[in-house]
């Protein structure tokens, strides 16, 4: 019987002692920056939160080939989790965090089983009927969800019972980054696993994969439930931080900007996720400064040419100078 053949030994193979540690250098250096940057946290948790959000949409869009314009509607699911467990007296910001999970895991394969069957433009299509579907229950359901006003009166305990969350937003900043490292580090041990390549064997071609005996409708659906119980997490973080819970978190303008966010820094290479999050959020807020009235018009043509110029995002530029550096070298 045919079999997978095994990805590289260089590509698995475990980084070594001084690897690991030098991969840990940029998070402390991330870690220090309310020592720099005092006053950012709240921005900085906003970057992570989305950052977290964008790395479960990768593992769709970016490994998986799963794309999905409803993404927010799992996010939302989580915020809206965390956030009525709240109201209603369930207040320990890790307890509503693992509910959020699993509730929004649930979701995704509820929705995962019936829409992977599809593809192309008809998953695309059934993806947004989804959300729209979230969005509009939450809507109605305003005594659960507050509906257009959002739900209010949302509160937390402190974090292991020591952090609270303060109006500084410290306890938040460190609260969502440690959170992202571990997630992090969860999709990278997923996708250089056997599951992961398989992932994107049937992201290239999933007919060589069906006559190889790989159930690739199953996979897929396992991918979606992770991806959803991770944007689970993301939504039960902001509902968390902020204290609030909008209607906005099941928006068809969230998933299409976290989904821009993604392809602006490069799907499929986990990192685009960090580049392409606040590239994005940061240019929003200086095209916004600059002209209020037309900044969409600004972000439309900066788009278009990353998407025209750079089809690999922001990374793949880098790799592509990389690349031309060494063979200039050799």
């Amino acid at each position: 019987m045919t079999t997978i053949p095994a990805p590289p030994v260089a590509v698995i193979a475990a980084p070594s002692g001084l690897a690991r540690l030098l991969q840990l250098v940029p998070w402390f250096v991330v870690a220090g920056l309310p020592l720099v940057l005092p006053g950012y946290e709240p921005l900085a948790m906003q970057v992570f939160v989305m950052i977290l959000f964008a790395l479960s949409l990768d593992l769709l869009v970016g490994y998986a080939g799963i794309v999905t314009l409803g993404h927010a509607g799992l996010f939302g699911m989580g915020a809206y989790t965390a956030g009525i467990l709240s109201v209603h007296g369930v207040t320990d910001p890790i307890v509503t965090a693992l509910a959020a999970m699993v509730v929004a895991a649930l979701t995704g394969l509820v929705f995962g089983a019936a829409m992977l069957r599809t593809k192309g433009l008809t998953l695309l299509m059934l993806t947004m009927a989804a959300a729209f579907l979230l969005y509009e229950i939450a809507n109605k359901a305003t005594g659960l969800t507050g509906g257009e006003d959002g739900l209010q009166g949302v509160s937390f305990t402190p974090v292991l019972g020591l952090f609270a969350f303060d109006f500084r937003g410290k306890t938040a900043f460190f609260y969502s980054l440690v959170a992202l490292f571990l997630v992090f580090t969860f999709v990278r041990i997923l996708i250089n696993s056997p599951f992961g390549w398989s992932l994107r064997g049937i992201r290239e071609n999933d007919a060589r994969m069906v006559a190889i005996g790989c159930p690739i409708l199953q996979r897929r659906v396992v991918a979606y439930v992770i991806s959803a119980a991770l944007a689970g997490l993301a939504g039960a973080l902001q509902a968390q931080t902020t204290q609030f819970v909008a209607l906005h978190s099941l928006s068809f303008e969230l998933s299409g900007n976290i989904l821009i966010m993604l392809i602006l820094g490069g799907s499929g290479r986990l990192y685009g996720a960090f580049v392409g999050v606040p590239a994005f959020m940061f240019a929003q807020d200086l095209l916004a400064k600059q002209d209020p009235a037309n900044w969409f018009l600004g972000q439309g043509i900066i788009l278009i040419a990353m998407v025209m110029l750079a089809p690999g995002g922001m990374l793949g530029i880098a790799e592509r100078a990389m690349a031309a550096i060494k063979r200039r070298l050799s």
